[in-house]
């Protein structure tokens, strides 16, 4: 297969539903699948075994895993190693187990990939929004907190393994990478299991391992506008898929959308694109580039993109216009009103 067929055949985009979980799935029995509150949102499990049994305990210990990475990421749990490290470490350097000391080193250098644009600082802000309650911070509070975002004032020191904050009141969440790394590591269980097809999916950051039983898996774009009606159906098989949108995590007050996308130049909501979706070989890699492209808007995005020979990205603009990646075969598809 030539590159620009790899590219087409890789036309890939947020995974609305997996389209096998539809009335008539349940002729296969052996699919088995599940989803279950996990992350701060749901996380779905789908995968072929031929003992049913055996996939039963294959997707027990997907969700076992992911439960685990919640235990030691999530800034919502006080006991998590994040809280912790967010407690304390602006006074003194913290200790941190190996797992959180390589996601935030991987973080910061997306930070740097991205001149910023990915900054898991945005806490110091984001702390500040409850969307369930339509909660925000007032320009005050944004005004002094924005002062404590920039990736560079989280200092890793490798010989000791701990991380320190430079500046009182820096807080950091994992949130734009975390859910990529939870999918990226439930498709390495599952192929140590022997495993050859499923979908990991949690939030908009999904994992497909290999393919439908000699079929792609069928994904779709979802028109960020109107919830559940997909654009556009495309063929993936073997890769990873990430969507940062506006519309996962909102609320609408006097014609303005809050959202949970910062920019870390503002402290205020990303604005100007609707969704970025980003895919590529690597789901750690994609969910933090969705929401770089997300932040940086649609020129900037794809140029950065463009710089990245296994990622590509589709990119829908606030007035519901789509843009694609270098790499990517335009479809024939209708733009979003």
């Amino acid at each position: 297969m030539d590159q620009q067929s790899k590219h087409n055949s890789r036309l890939g985009l947020r995974l609305v539903t997996l389209l096998l979980l539809v009335p008539g799935s349940a002729a296969l029995s052996d699919w088995v699948s599940d989803t279950r509150p996990l992350m701060g949102t749901e996380v779905s499990v789908h995968l072929w075994s031929e003992d049913a049994e055996q996939g039963q305990e294959a997707l027990e210990a997907v969700f076992a895993e992911t439960a685990r990475i919640d235990r030691l990421m999530s800034t919502y749990k006080d006991d998590s190693e994040i809280s912790r490290v967010n407690r304390v470490a602006a006074t003194r350097a913290v200790a941190v187990g190996e797992e959180l000391f390589q996601l935030i080193q991987r973080s910061l250098d997306i930070s740097v990939l991205t001149l910023g644009a990915f900054d898991i600082t945005f806490d110091s802000v984001g702390q500040h929004y409850d969307f369930r309650s339509r909660q925000r911070p007032d320009s005050e509070t944004v005004e002094t907190e924005r002062e404590n975002i920039d990736y560079r004032y989280v200092r890793l020191t490798k010989a000791s393994g701990t991380v320190a904050f430079l500046k009182e009141g820096v807080r950091i969440n994992l949130g734009g990478i975390a859910k990529g790394y939870v999918v990226e590591r439930g498709v390495d269980i599952l192929r140590h299991l022997g495993v050859q097809h499923a979908i990991v999916s949690a939030g908009g950051d999904s994992r497909l391992l290999g393919d439908r039983r000699g079929r792609p898996w069928m994904v779709g774009i979802r028109d960020p506008r109107n919830d559940g009606q997909v654009a556009i159906s495309v063929p993936l098989v073997d890769e990873a898929i990430s969507t940062s949108g506006d519309y996962e995590r909102y609320f609408d007050e006097d014609g303005v959308r809050y959202h949970h996308i910062i920019q870390p130049t503002t402290g205020v909501p990303a604005s100007g694109v609707h969704s970025a979706t980003v895919f590529g070989p690597d789901a750690v890699i994609t969910d933090a580039l969705s929401t770089s492209v997300f932040v940086m808007g649609v020129k900037r995005g794809l140029t950065l993109i463009g710089t990245l020979p296994d990622y590509e990205s589709i990119v829908i603009d606030s007035e519901g216009r789509v843009y694609y990646s270098d790499g990517l075969q335009q479809p024939t598809a209708e733009a979003f009103e």
